[in-house]
């Protein structure tokens, strides 16, 4: 032990390890981070640290193909083990970062060990916005975010014959499409009039609920629930009770920003404020995916993003500029999504809009355009393959609305 390591070991006696990059997250940011850095040339030891189960996995199954039971776990890792070893990176699983400390560049973790590091990639992702009312904080309620919660929804779709899902964002009407492909008999309850009609507009929704109608899933919109008894029960204002042998809450996200707002990185709707190249306030410590509130360099602002894609590409450029390349967010955010047969297609800065204009093409396709202030903001295909890819350049462009 040499004299340094000494001045540093703690009182048991156990002495720091060091990451010359340390990634906090499981998920695809975690896991770009730590490729893109070693892909770049970073150089030392890589240690990612997860509080999950399971290597880093693809989530966008979890409400799809996994819960319909198309998929098994073996299927959804991004990444074999060996990959880890090839690429040197070493992955703690069901281990958290209990502390960190940015201005000394130390790290504690729930198992006593303690980290020092050079660069720190923060992909601490996002936890399922809890429902606040009476009951839904009961175990048996499920939420559904990580591998282990879809382990166990599945599990209790198997037993069940009815299912009550709150929330009709994506993630809510691909479960409730899903649950009903496994037989059951599912009733969507949303405060929302039609899915998503806040942020796709009217048109847009009105075909989503079609969607789910097809599947047998009855919709309970512009509704207000009040509390969720012995976990089957959902009480509406005003509106008779919804009961299910399940209930799954999907009521949106909470970034976990903890870390970063202890090691006192500048926070901003709850989420770490980063520039471009995923840098945060703080020297040596970056964010990326759900967590970060990254500046867009083509939209030259801000941006909430929370899309699979952005995540794993967030992740490769704080990986990149850690290791000292030039690399920044500059394109637009883009996601799709699966409701029963149908694929959404959607490229937009996601930071809102005054106008949309829907355009029925006929059998089932459509395309919605979005604008603000005269300037295109995003675009939402179904079948239209060409408008997306032509809308997602046009959006980039800032061009005129159509």
């Amino acid at each position: 032990m040499t004299t340094s390591d000494e001045q540093q070991a703690d009182l048991t006696g156990r002495v720091p390890e060091h990451a010359d990059l340390l990634v906090v997250g499981g998920g695809p940011a975690a896991l770009a981070a730590a490729t893109g850095y070693r892909d770049h040339g970073g150089e030392g030891t890589v240690v990612l640290v997860s509080d999950d189960d399971t290597l880093p996995y693809f989530r966008p199954p979890l409400s799809k193909d996994y819960l319909r039971g198309d998929t098994e776990e073996a299927d959804l890792l991004i990444e074999p083990e060996s990959a880890y070893e090839d690429a040197d990176i070493e992955a703690r699983l069901n281990v958290m970062v209990t502390a960190l400390d940015a201005g000394e560049r130390t790290a504690v973790l729930s198992d006593g060990a303690q980290l020092t590091y050079e660069h720190c990639v923060l992909a601490t992702g996002a936890a399922p916005k809890p429902l606040l009312v009476p009951g839904a904080d009961d175990p048996r309620v499920a939420y559904l975010r990580t591998l282990d919660s879809a382990r166990r929804l599945r599990e209790a779709a198997e037993g069940a014959r009815s299912a009550v899902v709150v929330g009709s964002g994506f993630i809510g009407c691909e479960a409730a499409a899903s649950l009903a492909r496994r037989g059951l008999d599912v009733t969507v309850v949303s405060t929302e009039e039609l899915p998503q009609q806040t942020r796709l507009g009217p048109d847009v929704g009105e075909r989503i609920a079609g969607w789910l109608g097809d599947e047998g899933v009855t919709l309970v919109g512009g509704a207000e629930v009040e509390a969720i008894e012995d976990a089957q029960l959902v009480r509406i204002s005003g509106r008779e009770p919804v009961r299910g042998d399940l209930v799954l809450v999907a009521a949106g996200i909470d970034p976990q920003s903890t870390l970063a707002a202890a090691a006192e990185a500048e926070i901003e709707n709850d989420r770490v404020v980063v520039d471009e190249h995923m840098r945060s306030s703080v020297s040596g410590l970056f964010a990326a995916g759900d967590v970060a509130y990254a500046r867009n360099g083509l939209a030259g602002r801000h941006l909430v993003v929370e899309h699979w894609g952005e995540a794993d590409t967030m992740g490769g450029i704080a990986g990149a500029a850690a290791a000292g390349a030039d690399a920044s967010w500059a394109q637009a955010p883009g996601f799709w999504s699966v409701v029963g047969d149908h694929t959404l297609k959607y490229a937009a800065w996601g930071d809102g809009f005054d106008d949309v204009e829907f355009v029925d093409h006929g059998n089932g396709a459509f395309t919605a355009w979005y604008s603000a202030d005269g300037v295109l903001v995003g675009v939402l295909t179904h079948e239209a393959d060409d408008d997306y890819e032509r809308g997602s350049k046009l959006v980039e462009e800032g061009a005129p609305a159509c």
